[in-house]
């Protein structure tokens, strides 16, 4: 392998690493072994890399619709901003920002994460930095805090790991509820469930 003078890596025919060669069975199979071998050299030098990538609200609405485990689009897919997260180059996650669902919260310097959402193919850490850019993004805007909810059943890894706190413990919202304003949102089954509200602030 040999050092581009960009500092990527540039991969040769016979590479050895890891204890691994290629094999000398059959051409399908040594060039499985030659992809397996690949990927953990990249996976080494760090050419995997996640990245932070623009997203429109509605393409970040497509992604929760396909890969989120309880939860469906924000209404009207609405939202302040989304952001995408990339590996190896491939959407993996989204993050969408919008008001808080509270009207009690909506100071005008508070903003709420309202979904997100990683696939199976999403390295460890994710999460955390999709938290972490929601915040900086927000900050930037001059925003002074930001929430959002888990359910208890949740371990809250993720946004521990990006320096929130749980500061409220939430009952469920019961069946039939609606609010009354232009988005006419209405009661989820995750709604039904014990929830801790998170908070990041400045």
């Amino acid at each position: 392998m040999q050092q581009s003078s960009g500092g990527s890596y540039v991969l040769g025919s016979s590479l050895i690493f890891c204890g691994l060669t290629p094999s000398s069975a059959e051409p399908v199979e040594r060039e499985r072994n030659r992809d397996r071998l690949e990927h953990r050299v990249r996976r080494f030098f760090g050419v995997f890399r996640m990245e932070l990538c623009p997203i429109t609200l509605r393409e970040a609405n497509d992604f929760v619709e396909s890969f989120h485990r309880h939860n469906s689009r924000t209404s009207r897919d609405g939202g302040k901003y989304a952001i995408g997260l990339t590996h190896d180059g491939e959407l993996v996650g989204v993050a969408i920002v919008g008001n808080p669902l509270s009207a009690t919260l909506m100071d005008g310097f508070t903003a709420e994460v309202l979904r997100v959402c990683t696939n199976e193919k999403a390295p460890l850490g994710a999460c955390s930095k999709l938290y972490a850019a929601c915040w900086r993004a927000w900050r930037a805007m001059g925003g002074r805090k930001m929430i959002t909810y888990t359910r208890q059943t949740e371990s809250g890894a993720s946004l521990r790991g990006a320096g929130w706190r749980v500061v409220a413990e939430c009952a469920p919202v019961k069946p039939g509820w609606h609010k009354k304003d232009h988005l006419k949102r209405n009661w989820q089954p995750v709604m039904g469930q014990q929830k801790f509200r998170w908070e990041f602030s400045a």
